[in-house]
C-alpha cells in the first residue's frame, strides 16, 4: 500500500479506502508479508486473474485461433482450426462461438465467469462500432454487427480490433516489446499490416483505420492490382501472396532452377515454397525475396523517421520463413532512415507467434473493463456478465 501511495501521489487512506474497494470485488487480495526495517510488516497485495475468465480470438484469412484467458492474460487454452473468412460473416461467426462454448465446456467453467470477449478480424474495424468497413477479403461482412452478435450469444461485453492490432497488443505486453513504451509491429504475410503502439498505448487513429500501411502505394504499375481495389499499393506487390504469383508467373525463366518444376508438376506455389526454394539456392526465389524485403524495408523507413519507434517487431508467415527478407528489409531501414531515429532501433521477429494475437485480445478487453471510462458501470454489480452494453460506451 505504501509502495502504490508513492507511486500514484495518494495518500494513505485514499490507497486504503481503493485496494479495499477492489477486494470487495474480488479482483484484490493480499499476499505474503515483506520484511519489516521497523514497525508492522508490510503485506504484498496481489491481482486475482482468477476472478473472471476472457474469451480471445483471432480470425486470418483461412485460419481461426481462439481460447480462453484469465484476468491477467494467462492463456489457460487454445485451438486453432480452418476457416474461411470468405464464407460470410454468419457461418464464420457460428463457428467462432462453437470454438468458444467447448472452450468454456473443456474448462468447466458457467458461462457466468466470462468477464469480456475479444476478437481480431483480418480487415479495417471502425473500433467504436465494432463492425468492419468495406473490408478487401472479407465479401459480406461490410457493416455487420460483429460484436453485437457475439454480445448476445455471450451476454457479456465484446470488443472487436484488426488482428495486427491485437498482436501488437500482445506483443508490447508480454513479448519481445514488453520494456518499450515506442513500438511498431508489423505483420508480413499473404497482406501487410501493422499495429502503432505509442507510449505504451495502442494507437487505432480517429476511426480505427491506423497502421494499414500494406496499402500504401510504393510502385507505379498499374498492372499490380491489391485487393482493396487500387493497384501499386505495398501488399500488391511485397505480400506473400505477390510473392507467389510472381514465382508462378516467372517461373519458365532460367534463372528458375527449382521453382519450375514445381509450377511444371501443376503445383499451385506459395510463399513458403519460395522462401524454401531461395535457402536452397534458386536465384529467382532470391531475386524476389530480396525485392520484397527492400520494398517493405522503404516503406517502413518513411515510418521510422515519422514515427521514430525504439522497436519494431516482425511477424506473420514471411518474416519468420524468410531470412532474406529480413535481411533485405534491416538493411534498407537503416540505409534510408535518418540516424537519429535508428540510432537506438532494434528490429527482431516476434517472440510470441500465433498466441501474440490471444493474449494480445486479453489485453484489450481488461484495458477497457478497467478504464475509468467503464470501470463504474459495473463494479456495483460485482462483475460485467450481463452487461454487453458496457463496450458501446464511450
Amino acid at each position: 500500500r505504501a509502495h502504490l501511495g508513492l507511486s500514484l501521489g495518494l495518500g494513505r487512506s485514499v490507497v486504503t479506502q481503493r485496494v479495499g474497494a477492489l477486494m470487495d470485488l474480488g479482483l484484490v487480495e493480499e499476499g505474503d508479508a515483506r520484511s519489516s526495517s521497523g514497525g508492522r510488516a508490510p503485506r504484498e497485495l496481489r491481482f486475482r486473474g482468477e476472478a473472471g475468465l476472457i474469451l480471445v480470438g483471432k480470425l486470418g484469412a483461412s485460419t481461426l485461433s481462439t481460447g480462453i484467458c484469465d484476468l491477467a492474460g494467462t492463456l489457460l487454452a487454445h485451438s486453432s482450426e480452418p476457416a474461411d473468412v470468405a464464407r460470410g460473416p454468419e457461418p464464420v461467426l457460428a463457428q467462432v462461438q462453437q470454438a468458444w462454448f467447448g472452450h468454456l465446456e473443456a474448462a468447466g467453467a458457467a458461462p457466468e465467469r466470462i468477464w469480456g470477449a475479444g476478437l481480431g478480424l483480418p480487415g479495417p474495424i471502425e473500433f467504436a462500432t465494432g463492425r468492419p468497413i468495406s473490408p478487401p477479403i472479407m465479401p459480406g461482412w461490410d457493416g455487420y454487427p460483429v460484436r453485437d452478435q457475439l454480445a448476445d450469444a455471450f451476454r457479456a461485453p465484446v470488443w472487436v480490433d484488426t488482428e495486427v492490432n491485437l498482436e501488437a497488443l500482445g506483443e508490447a505486453r508480454w513479448g519481445l516489446g514488453r520494456d518499450v513504451r515506442d513500438l511498431v509491429f508489423v505483420k508480413l504475410s499473404t497482406g501487410i499490416g501493422s499495429g502503432v503502439i505509442s507510449g505504451g498505448v495502442l494507437h487505432r487513429g480517429a476511426q480505427g483505420a491506423a497502421g494499414d500501411i500494406g496499402h500504401i502505394a510504393v510502385v507505379d504499375d498499374v498492372t499490380a492490382i491489391c485487393r482493396c481495389g487500387n493497384t501499386g499499393c505495398l501488399e500488391a506487390v511485397a505480400g506473400g501472396g505477390a510473392i507467389a504469383r510472381a514465382a508462378t508467373a516467372r517461373a519458365g525463366e532460367e534463372s528458375s532452377t527449382l521453382l519450375r518444376p514445381m509450377v511444371d508438376a501443376g503445383r499451385v506455389l506459395a510463399a513458403e515454397d519460395v522462401s524454401t526454394a531461395a535457402t536452397r539456392g534458386d536465384p529467382l526465389a532470391i531475386e524476389l525475396l530480396t525485392q520484397a524485403g527492400r520494398l517493405i524495408g522503404e516503406t517502413l523507413s518513411l515510418l521510422v523517421n515519422f514515427y521514430n519507434p525504439g522497436l519494431l517487431v516482425l511477424g506473420g508467415a514471411l518474416a519468420q520463413n524468410s531470412d532474406l527478407v529480413l535481411s533485405s528489409l534491416r538493411e534498407t531501414v537503416y540505409g534510408r532512415s535518418l540516424p537519429l531515429a535508428t540510432r537506438n532501433l532494434v528490429l527482431g521477429r516476434s517472440e510470441l507467434g500465433a498466441t501474440g494475437g490471444l493474449l494480445g485480445a486479453a489485453a484489450m478487453i481488461v484495458d477497457e473493463l478497467l478504464h475509468p471510462a467503464r470501470f463504474y458501470d459495473w463494479a456495483t454489480a460485482g462483475t460485467p456478465h450481463g452487461k454487453p452494453e458496457i463496450a458501446s460506451s464511450s
